[in-house]
């Protein structure tokens, strides 16, 4: 559903979208020339520069781990209070990026106060790294989407049930502009009627993920969403547009 946006967004701004296709070779022609790629079916594209993004790893080598018996250039392992696996004594904490569990800034942070609050000798766990990270991709339209994608859901056997209104389907929308389109999905769990994870597409749909966010760690379930009442004219009733979608 996102990812198919963005595409649409992106070709409609005459951006051509090639996904699945291997880079074998690039050469550019002269000093400050272009830049021609070519992919292993033979095709090539030309342009400016290449940015390659191929992803990120921890930044662990160097710093002396192996002396503690981790392994350089990987992962931190780490328990729920985010203490280094495996490390005597139990003096090594792992905040962040270094532990591979959900390198995003926010997540950092949240792993920061989880690991002051174990040091200080408090009762915390962390309970959100793997199954309640919120997550934007700042593209036009915006990505944000926290939690379990539905193929993710089913995949951990839960049952669910996605539901889906358009964006700007709600009157809060068109104060935004002529226009407003994207997508908003729920997916839920039948058997606890809780929601397992949210996905928002449109413009500035960022504002809209905390609430889904916060909705999916209390474990509020849909029958108590359907009295949280939407201000108008806010974008903030797709809500009730996706609760009546589910059947409430």
């Amino acid at each position: 559903m996102a990812g198919e946006e963005v595409r649409a967004a992106f070709e409609a701004e005459g951006i051509t979208v090639v996904t699945g296709a291997r880079m074998t070779a690039a050469r550019r022609v002269g000093d400050g020339g272009p830049v021609t790629a070519t992919v292993a079916d033979g095709r090539e594209f030309t342009g400016d520069e290449i940015l390659v993004a191929v992803g990120r790893r921890p930044a662990t080598a160097g710093i002396g781990l192996e002396c503690v018996g981790l392994e350089p250039g990987r992962p931190v392992p780490v328990d729920g209070q985010l203490r280094a696996a495996g490390v005597d004594g139990g003096w090594l904490y792992a905040i962040g990026d270094c532990n591979g569990l959900a390198p995003l800034t926010h997540m950092g942070k949240y792993h920061g106060r989880i690991a002051a609050a174990a040091i200080l000798g408090q009762e915390v766990a962390d309970s959100a790294s793997h199954t309640i990270v919120p997550r934007v991709t700042f593209t036009d339209p915006q990505i944000c989407a926290v939690g379990r994608t539905e193929a993710d859901a089913r995949a951990a056997g839960l049952h669910v049930t996605a539901v889906t209104t358009p964006t700007g389907g709600v009157p809060g929308a068109y104060t935004q502009g002529n226009g407003i389109s994207g997508t908003s999905q729920l997916v839920i769990d039948d058997d606890r009627r809780t929601m397992v994870g949210a996905t928002f597409t449109g413009p500035g749909v960022q504002e809209l993920l905390h609430s889904a966010t916060v909705a999916i760690c209390g474990g509020v379930t849909v029958d108590r969403l359907w009295h949280a009442v939407p201000s108008f004219p806010t974008v903030s009733e797709v809500w009730l547009h996706l609760l009546e979608a589910y059947g409430l």
